[in-house]
């Protein structure tokens, strides 16, 4: 799909004249529209240099958190002992992605703004918290997870964790608008970890844990009422924009494409 993503938007081709529109017409679409729009934002950013795939690589521990210049810095205590952090590198910590702003042999320090912790459970979390760490994709690096910006959308709340079998099932909370973004099978982004949808409804999801996520990410820690970090499918966000979901009648409906003629 990336491959897609990257050519020009005259190359995307779709055939045309059959009698039904299918799921690859609407996909087809779709990514049409993104290769319009997601390769200028790629190529501003250095080819994707700041996008992350949900799989974490590191756990680390908020040390501090504090005012700084009108804004806040937090430390972050962690190591990468095979390659260490380099400044301006951008790290997603708990699903955001944050700038390093200063290192040191035991951490690195970010600079983040009101809204940022207004936004994300940055702002909540307590001090020396485990907090998943995954460095940014780098062109050549394998996809394992799905394509996760670092832009949290809202904050939800558990609303039930339980073993389920080897694995453990997480329920959270999340808003109408969130949920219309998301399908079951899907991808989503709880606190930085990519996870597969298993079940939705108007205003919750769920998810299973396998037991080495459970084991390497800060989920293990979660409880019952505590906040995450919720990032939909960035072309959930698309599609959801295409299709029309926020405005009745407005986007790109399956009766607009068999009026154009497109199909699978």
């Amino acid at each position: 799909m990336l491959n897609i993503l990257h050519q020009p938007a005259e190359k995307v081709k779709f055939r045309r004249r059959q009698k039904q529109v299918t799921p690859l017409a609407l996909n087809g679409a779709m990514l049409y529209y993104l290769s319009r729009n997601a390769c200028a934002y790629c190529l501003s950013r250095n080819a994707c240099a700041y996008m992350f795939t949900g799989l974490v690589e590191n756990l680390g521990i908020l040390k501090s958190r504090s005012r700084n210049e009108g804004g806040w810095r937090l430390f972050v205590e962690c190591r990468f002992p095979d390659e260490p952090l380099a400044l301006g590198e951008s790290v997603a910590v708990q699903g955001v992605c944050l700038t390093v702003a200063e290192t040191a042999n035991d951490g690195f320090f970010a600079d983040l703004l009101d809204e940022t912790l207004r936004r994300s459970v940055l702002g909540s979390l307590p001090i020396g918290a485990r907090v998943n760490l995954e460095r940014a994709l780098r062109v050549g690096d394998r996809m394992g997870g799905h394509i996760v910006q670092g832009h949290v959308d809202e904050v939800g709340r558990v609303l039930a964790l339980r073993n389920a079998g080897r694995d453990w099932e997480l329920r959270v909370s999340c808003s109408r608008d969130f949920a219309r973004e998301c399908v079951v099978k899907g991808s989503v982004a709880i606190d930085g970890t990519s996870l597969t949808i298993i079940d939705l409804g108007d205003d919750f999801l769920a998810v299973n844990v396998i037991p080495h996520t459970w084991r390497n990410t800060s989920l293990a820690g979660l409880k019952a009422g505590d906040g995450v970090d919720l990032e939909s499918d960035v072309i959930g966000k698309y599609a959801a924009r295409l299709l029309g979901a926020s405005r009745a009648g407005a986007g790109l409906t399956e009766e607009k494409l068999r009026r154009a003629g497109f199909h699978g």
